[in-house]
């Protein structure tokens, strides 16, 4: 099928012109038309295009283009990639507006655009194109017309890249300001933790210090009750210690008192005073009957064996 189609459009080649006019086309068969880079003037016109396709655009060989009286509601934005694009005819279609990159159409010299529901302002730039001279002036200032747009729409995109870079630099910062705050709550929060950790740590310190002091107070309190109750029965014991003591330095003072009365009594002149002879008596009847005692001979015999 398509060897046939490339079969007869090679029929239709005259020279450097492809005429495929009145063919009934509803699209243009731009593959087969791409193996003819040497039919530099191609003519579409009466036929039934309605839009050119992006692909369209790959056929920069094409010097002249004949479109008019078709249907076509558009053209390619792609349409500057025609470099060597001289003659465009777009009479007779349904176009209201050419695209922006229509003024990348550098080489063209003659355009027609006469009965399309143009807007005003493209329609003004256009003009008529009654004859040569008007046709190419209507390239000239179409061309000058899309520039305009070109660097408007250039300055419109600018202007969007630029809010879009604003807004994504207000979004940049945005988040990195959600980021310092929530950096800022996660370091407040990391330090709210650690303030109680270090209020709790010291709690538990002081909890554990009063558990010691507790402690201790019990343990000298024990201690002070095991002190009290040993100290009473020592205190006992001291007191009757002393009262001991007391009574045998009484009796020892008794005892050298009798013996030195005793004594006086029996050593000195005084042995025949009246208070001396009852004593002396007493003691002498005492002598007597220690000496009746075994005991006491006893004692008696070891010193005089000593003193032997």
């Amino acid at each position: 099928m398509i060897k046939g189609k490339v079969e007869n459009i090679k029929d239709k080649i005259d020279g450097n012109e492809l005429d495929l006019s009145l063919s009934n086309l509803t699209e243009v068969p731009v593959k087969e038309l791409a193996a003819f880079p040497k039919a530099t003037f191609l003519d579409l016109s009466c036929n039934n295009l309605t839009i050119l396709t992006p692909e369209f655009c790959s056929l920069t060989h094409l010097i002249k283009i004949d479109l008019s009286k078709n249907q076509l509601v558009c053209l390619p934005e792609e349409i500057g990639q025609l470099s060597n694009l001289q003659h465009l005819d777009l009479y007779n279609n349904k176009l209201k507006m050419l695209p922006v990159g229509f003024s990348q159409l550098k080489s063209l010299k003659w355009l027609d655009l006469k009965d399309n529901p143009l807007e005003p302002t493209l329609a003004k730039a256009a003009g008529d194109c009654l004859d040569e001279k008007q046709c190419k002036q209507c390239a000239s200032r179409v061309l000058q017309h899309m520039r305009v747009l070109q660097e408007e729409a250039d300055k419109e995109r600018e202007r969007r890249l630029l809010k879009e870079r604003e807004a994504k630099q207000r979004e940049k910062e945005a988040r990195e300001r959600e980021a310092q705050k929530k950096k800022k709550a996660e370091e407040k929060e990391r330090k709210r933790k650690e303030y109680q950790a270090q209020m709790a740590a010291l709690a538990a310190q002081e909890q554990q210090k009063k558990k010691r002091e507790e402690k201790k107070k019990r343990a000298a309190q024990n201690q002070g009750k095991k002190t009290a109750s040993a100290s009473v029965p020592k205190a006992k014991r001291s007191i009757c210690s002393l009262f001991f003591s007391l009574l045998l330095k009484l009796l020892l003072l008794l005892i050298v008192g009798a013996a030195s009365l005793i004594a006086v009594c029996q050593l000195t002149e005084l042995r025949k005073e009246a208070f001396c002879v009852p004593l002396n008596v007493h003691f002498e009847e005492t002598v007597r009957w220690a000496q009746g005692l075994e005991v006491v001979q006893q004692v008696i015999q070891k010193v005089s064996d000593l003193r032997t």
